[in-house]
């Protein structure tokens, strides 16, 4: 029986992330399940949770073995300063990027079948003088990926994003036709790829109001958004829009789609966490591995407070170990 192994990083120490991964181990999995963080950090967790934990430490060497129940196989990186729950301290922000860079290179070269990401704190990244406008960015870079594409799914929706982490001021310039193009592409193939959708149903949203109102509330959908899905239906892709976001997440509507790609990232982010919130999972298409997230922050106010709803780092997980199990038996099929 093929085991994935599946490494978690468990993001910012003082928030949730090391919370959650504790919570995690208490939890048999059918994955041999390797969190990378500080082994102290953790078994100081577990302490304040009043969880037990069997710390062990990870070996690269070892064969893969379903994850035992109260026990984890820690992949050691020290912090650079204590941690206190609660306060951030930029001191410690190499630390969570050796985390990043450490399990994203293991996947890469096939040590890891996936990576699961806990939250970070983007200030305190930047703060530290790292340009990190997200995980998706920052991972993307890091595996050359010329193009990320954000999607977050829950059991009833998949979302994926044409644009991300920008001032809204700045999405119209950032929707050309080229880069509408190149992620209609990826989520198609990805859909394939990932969720075995030989020809997904991909509703496409508008940019404006009405979809523009046939160009009375806007032109980017009759100069930009329009020609593309006609160009790439041309290509076999199955697309359907400009869709007005307004009517597209309607349930009836959603039966006709299998993901919904909208322009900006306070477009479709809401809806799903409003149905899925709490389980929703943040993937990135376009990677060449396997990377899955929660769809929360590092909630600071409840780290080490046994309050923190580890609910979407389980998702996260789940997909993980699910695709990275499908993956194996498409390639040994």
């Amino acid at each position: 029986m093929y085991i994935p192994r599946i490494v978690i990083t468990s993001g910012e120490p003082a928030g949730i992330g090391p919370d959650a991964c504790v919570a995690l181990a208490q939890t048999a999995w059918e994955a041999d399940i390797v969190v990378a963080a500080d082994a102290k950090l953790l078994a100081a967790t577990a302490d304040a949770l009043g969880l037990p934990l069997t710390i062990e430490t990870y070996d690269s060497s070892r064969r893969s073995a379903a994850h035992r129940a109260g026990t984890v196989k820690v992949m050691h990186i020290p912090t650079a300063r204590p941690v206190i729950a609660g306060q951030l301290d930029a001191r410690n922000a190499a630390y969570v990027i050796d985390m990043l860079d450490r399990a994203c290179d293991g996947c890469m070269n096939g040590e890891f079948a996936a990576m699961v990401t806990a939250p970070v704190q983007k200030s305190t990244l930047l703060d530290a003088g790292y340009a990190f406008s997200g995980h998706t960015e920052y991972l993307a870079a890091r595996t050359r990926a010329a193009l990320p594409v954000m999607l977050l799914l829950s059991d009833q929706l998949r979302v994926a994003l044409v644009t991300t982490h920008l001032p809204l001021a700045d999405v119209p310039r950032a929707i050309t036709r080229e880069r509408l193009r190149a992620i209609l592409r990826i989520v198609s193939m990805d859909m394939e790829r990932h969720f075995s959708l030989a020809k997904a149903r991909i509703a496409v949203l508008g940019l404006n109001p009405h979809a523009g109102e046939a160009g009375h509330l806007g032109r980017e959908e009759i100069d930009v958004i329009q020609p593309v899905i006609q160009e790439l239906r041309a290509e076999g892709l199955d697309l359907r829009g400009p869709v007005p976001a307004d009517t597209a997440f309607t349930p009836h509507f959603l039966q006709t789609a299998d993901v919904i790609v909208a322009m900006y990232h306070d477009q479709g982010l809401p809806v799903i966490k409003h149905v899925g919130f709490g389980n929703a999972v943040n993937m990135t298409l376009g990677l060449p591995i396997l990377r899955t997230s929660v769809d929360h922050g590092t909630a600071l106010s409840l780290a080490r407070t046994g309050k923190a709803d580890v609910g979407s780092l389980r998702a996260a997980l789940r997909l993980a170990i699910d695709l990275a199990g499908a993956g194996s038996a498409h390639a040994g099929s």
